[in-house]
């Protein structure tokens, strides 16, 4: 009883709940029916029955409340063993007073925002209704516009202050409550600044870039001098180096793509900081992806660029083959460190996301976790590689040569499969989550589409292991029902194309590109590079080359196709809202009055 009360903030001389209502339960509450909540002790201030609600979205705040009943119904129990004298006091947990200020100062941005939104549309007005009369007055030769604006000037749209009074009010609170009356401070939250460009990032885009290429170059001819790439029956290098190789360009050339989504998003007015919900003074603009990529790839062509001139001047395996797992632990330190650097807010925000997807089912779902889920599901490939090159290093076969164990391990051969499965399974979670929390059946069929992609891939992996006629077949007819299902989905769902009433055939009557023909052709070009699985089925490989550079190909042509799939997901995103989410979110508050009936 000691510890919890050091842990709970005290409210004298308040009632217990036994004395206003029902004691602790879990009211599961919904803000439109959907939005649950745990709701604990009832307390008085000022007057008023208040109870605090805290939204559990998250797994913390789920295990959190579970912890604080048991705590509660102890306290209970020992206070009706105390007596009357146990039960004068009520005691609120901190944590949870914590969540709720947190809720509340959420609740205060979001508000601020709101107003902001409101002022910037009544201004947008004005300017549009000016110009409209501009050109009225151009073309019939008129003077109506002075006449107009003076009436519409003294609107009430136009002429009232409240939104500006309300912000103001709200600065005020703001500041008093949450920045320590520091007007400074709390403005930072409230108007938040962007960062500004720097040339010296475009200088070194180019110079890691001219770097990056004459490094690649030099690791070609090396390579194809000594036969590397070449079709070997026992080639190490291919087994255990080559997969580090491939990872990181997958990785690289889809961050490049990203890097290139945000350059055609801006040019296209796509705002896709505001449907990420980025923070504008910590996104990463498209200069500062190119400098991640170029400086990045630079770094792993020219460790590997020394890897293959060791091997090649006569250096065993056993003393140089530590050098890609060496690099390999140096991007991951890279990403977890936590120092201010390198991208020190875009980094963490990263790995936050990738919590949420590994542990989708219990985490609400928004725009940019599923997004980020779909992209993943494009990475299957670079995913088995570092599955494989993972093992080959944790195991130690790097030190004995034994590339083959990680193929010959039941377990290890268990995890390819299910390393196979899980972006699909991961994707197919937060359909259902969203599905949960919004009820909509479209989210079903999303994860019908999911579904059908897991048994595609397991039987591709099954087909690998054992190449029989039975698994062939089953290939082509899980591949062939997974691919309508996500080319309708596709153009229909996330592009929404194929609109039969359309005034642009076949396409929709919003479009953000001129040119109509760029849609059918990226249609087109979507379709096609849907079918990269048929490599599977007619086994087609380039001349005299290695079967793994035709499988990175192929990998790099489907992330190649969801950068495509980006751009246009984004686009109707920003026309049309497909995903149902709104410009100002809902913020409920954690306060919840009482009735005295309750």
């Amino acid at each position: 009883m000691d510890e919890l009360e050091r842990n709970e903030v005290p409210f004298p001389d308040s009632p217990t709940s036994d004395e206003i209502g029902k004691p602790t339960d879990i009211n599961m509450k919904t803000e439109k029916g959907k939005l649950r909540t745990l709701s604990g002790r009832v307390f008085s201030f000022q007057g008023k029955s208040l109870r605090i609600n805290i939204p559990l979205a998250t797994p913390s705040r789920t295990f959190s409340a579970i912890s604080y009943l048991v705590w509660d119904d102890l306290v209970n129990q020992s206070s009706k063993k105390c007596g009357p004298q146990g039960r004068g006091k009520l005691h609120i947990n901190k944590s949870k007073l914590h969540h709720a200020q947190k809720m509340i100062k959420g609740a205060f941005l979001e508000l601020y925002k709101g107003l902001g939104y409101l002022k910037t549309y009544r201004h947008l007005n004005m300017l549009a209704f000016i110009k409209i009369l501009k050109k009225f007055d151009k073309v019939t030769e008129k003077q109506v516009l002075p006449v107009y604006l003076k009436v519409v000037e003294s609107s009430y749209f136009n002429s009232s202050d409240k939104v500006m009074n309300l912000s103001d009010e709200v600065e005020d609170l703001f500041i008093m409550h949450f920045a320590d009356e520091d007007r400074r401070k709390g403005m930072k939250y409230l108007r938040p600044r962007q960062r500004k460009e720097s040339h010296a990032v475009t200088f070194f885009i180019g110079l890691f870039a001219g770097c990056f290429v004459a490094l690649l170059a030099g690791y070609i001819i090396m390579a194809h001098i000594t036969g590397m790439y070449r079709r070997q029956p026992d080639s190490i290098y291919m087994e255990t180096t080559y997969p580090v190789l491939s990872m990181f360009s997958l990785l690289f050339l889809h961050f490049f793509l990203y890097g290139c989504n945000i350059f055609m998003w801006r040019k296209a007015r796509i705002n896709y900081s505001f449907i990420f919900e980025l923070a504008p003074t910590k996104e990463l603009k498209y200069r500062d992806v190119f400098l991640i990529c170029t400086t990045s790839m630079t770094a792993v062509v020219g460790i590997m660029f020394v890897h293959l001139s060791l091997v090649t001047k006569g250096h065993s395996y056993a003393q140089v083959q530590a050098i890609p797992g060496l690099l390999l632990l140096a991007f991951v330190l890279l990403l977890v460190c936590p120092f201010n650097i390198f991208y020190h807010s875009s980094r963490y925000r990263l790995l936050g996301v990738i919590r949420n997807i590994i542990l989708s089912p219990l985490y609400k779902v928004v725009m940019l976790d599923f997004f980020m889920a779909d992209q993943l599901c494009s990475q299957v490939p670079m995913l088995r590689n570092l599955e494989y090159v993972a093992c080959y290093y944790i195991t130690g076969s790097y030190k004995t040569q034994d590339y083959g164990y990680c193929m010959r391990a039941k377990h290890y051969r268990d995890l390819a499969y299910a390393v196979s499965f899980l972006p699909y399974y991961w994707r197919a979670m937060q359909c259902a989550r969203r599905w949960f929390d919004e009820g909509q059946t479209n989210h079903l069929v999303n994860l019908g589409k999911y579904v059908s992609a897991m048994l595609a891939a397991g039987a591709k992996v099954a087909y690998e292991k054992e190449r029989s006629i039975g698994w062939l077949c089953l290939v082509v007819v899980m591949s062939s029902a997974a691919t309508v299902y996500q080319l309708y989905w596709d153009f229909v769902k996330d592009w929404g194309l194929l609109q039969m009433n359309s005034k642009n055939p076949w396409l929709r009557n919003e479009l953000m590109l001129r040119r109509k023909f760029i849609y059918y052709f990226s249609m087109g070009l979507n379709l096609i590079l849907r079918l990269a699985w048929l490599q599977t089925v007619v086994h087609s490989t380039f001349e005299h080359v290695d079967y793994r550079v035709t499988g990175l190909f192929l990998a790099a042509l489907e992330v190649i196709r969801r950068g495509l799939w980006n751009f246009y997901r984004l686009e109707n995103e920003h026309l049309n809202n497909a995903g149902k989410f709104r410009a100002v979110k809902t913020v409920p508050l954690p306060f919840h009055e009482v009735d005295e009936e309750e």
